[in-house]
């Protein structure tokens, strides 16, 4: 009996495999646009939209209200309002357990997106802060040591492109993992720094993601 089930399983099992074949079960991908109200999908095996959207909001929209009354512009205000105060933005930097990849410059539009929306804040363009940096010789992170800020904001403003702080973002990680599980929280901080006093601001936000491998049945032998 058990050899008479043992060869019926070897003949069927081939079979069925070759009828999920045929029917586009196996290595077939299919793709479909999201609609506005569709609700972004969620990475499987490393972060994406849906992490870091609402990371950047948050911790953007903290950042902001704290410092809309302190900020203080280069310029004075005129008929057309308050000047906005110019902000620096020196790059995101990466120390969490993924590769950013793509991310990292969607990352950087959309906290340049939302900072200059904010009608009172005004971010230099990326181009100039690449070149001030190129023309300096210097990191980013170089720019904490005073005598390398202050030749960093004197090329800045001799391409006309005055700055009242740098702006700093880090992406970092903490993985837990259990039974083949894990739990990934990820972090954004942004750093603002006074260029005049040295001063700086921080706030961050955090988001806790969990990947799950898919346990396959095993095939149950009479």
């Amino acid at each position: 009996m058990f050899r008479r089930r043992f060869l019926i399983q070897t003949a069927v099992m081939p079979a069925i495999a070759a009828v999920m074949t045929a029917c586009g079960c196996r290595g077939k991908q299919v793709a479909h646009v999201l609609k506005e109200d569709d609700g972004d999908m969620v990475g499987s095996h490393t972060a994406g939209a849906e992490t870091w959207k609402p990371l950047i909001e948050e911790s953007v929209g903290k950042l902001l209200a704290r410092q809309c009354p302190d900020i203080h512009p280069v310029s004075m205000s005129n008929d057309d309002g308050p000047a906005k105060k110019r902000v620096c933005f020196m790059g995101v930097e990466n120390k969490s357990a993924e590769e950013l990849g793509d991310s990292r410059e969607q990352i950087y539009d959309l906290i340049d997106t939302l900072i200059s929306e904010s009608e009172q804040f005004q971010l230099v363009s990326k181009r100039y802060v690449d070149a001030g940096l190129k023309e300096c010789d210097l990191r980013p992170d170089e720019l904490f040591v005073p005598a390398n800020q202050r030749m960093f904001g004197s090329a800045m403003e001799k391409m006309e492109q005055p700055i009242n702080y740098l702006l700093f973002a880090k992406v970092t990680s903490l993985s837990t993992h259990s039974n083949g599980d894990s739990q990934r929280d990820y972090q954004l901080v942004l750093e603002l720094v006074d260029t005049e006093t040295g001063d700086y601001d921080k706030e961050s936000a955090t988001i806790r993601k969990g990947y799950h491998k898919s346990r396959l049945s095993k095939f149950k032998h009479y």
